[in-house]
């Protein structure tokens, strides 16, 4: 096993540009489900255990998938995990969905 990540940072401007431009990405948000109800970016799916499956089944693999968790740590351990799924291009959200809201709080879905 190699020491390289299979995941890349993605800077929060960088996803405004993406989301403004209607750029083709897989969002999710591994936080936990009552943190996610609260708030979380528009488009974005609550990534758990119980709905994995599904994303398997139904995110195309080579589609661009940006990974959001609390302030962007754990999220790039679910990163390395689903680029090792076969996922092709992973992303990990820096400062996470923190950094987000404080950066565009008109852009939290609630």
């Amino acid at each position: 096993m190699s020491d390289e990540t299979n995941f890349t940072h993605l800077a929060p401007t960088t996803l405004a540009e993406w989301l403004d431009s209607a750029h083709e990405l897989t969002l999710v948000d591994i936080r936990d489900p009552l943190s996610y109800s609260q708030g979380h970016i528009p488009g974005s799916h609550h990534l758990d255990n119980a709905s994995v499956a599904e994303l398997f089944e139904q995110a195309p693999r080579e589609r661009p998938m940006v990974v959001v968790c609390y302030h962007g740590h754990s999220s790039q351990q679910a990163a390395t995990w689903l680029a090792a799924q076969g996922f092709s291009d992973v992303y990990s959200l820096d400062g996470g969905f923190t950094d987000w809201a404080a950066r565009h709080p008109e852009r939290v879905e609630h």
